[in-house]
């Protein structure tokens, strides 16, 4: 009788869990864009309830959302690159897990490079400095 592999249920590579995560971010980016077009729509029938909810954006939770975001928006374009990558280059398929560790490098650095600028503001509005 032969042993079930050790680790997690879900059995995939770095190119299955790429795919995991370009759905899943996919699927948070469409969401936003569905409730950022619901906030908008509020501006024709309430413009008062419309400020009101723009007010409750100004906020450090929003803006660590926001965060979110970008990563979310960040990773699906690049990751969305690589994907077009693979399916129109020849050599694509063989080089798909290099190319994975190379979009979740490009996305780390240049997340970390947003981190700062984006944050400090979540930090300047919590704490009022």
């Amino acid at each position: 009788m032969s042993k079930a592999p050790a680790g997690t249920l879900y059995r995939g590579r770095e190119g299955m869990w790429s795919w995991v995560a370009h759905r899943v971010t996919g699927v948070l980016v469409f969401f936003f864009l569905f409730a950022h077009v619901l906030d908008t729509a509020l501006v024709r029938v309430s413009p008062d309830t419309y400020d009101k909810v723009i007010s409750t954006y100004k906020t450090p939770i929003v803006n660590l959302l926001e965060f979110g975001l970008i990563a979310a928006v960040l990773y699906h374009a690049l990751n969305g690159l690589r994907i077009m990558a693979i399916d129109f280059w020849e050599k694509g398929p063989r080089y798909q897990k290099q190319m994975t560790y190379a979009v979740l490098t490009l996305w780390f650095v240049l997340m970390a490079g947003a981190a700062y600028p984006v944050l400090a503001t979540s930090f300047r509005k919590a704490f009022g400095s």
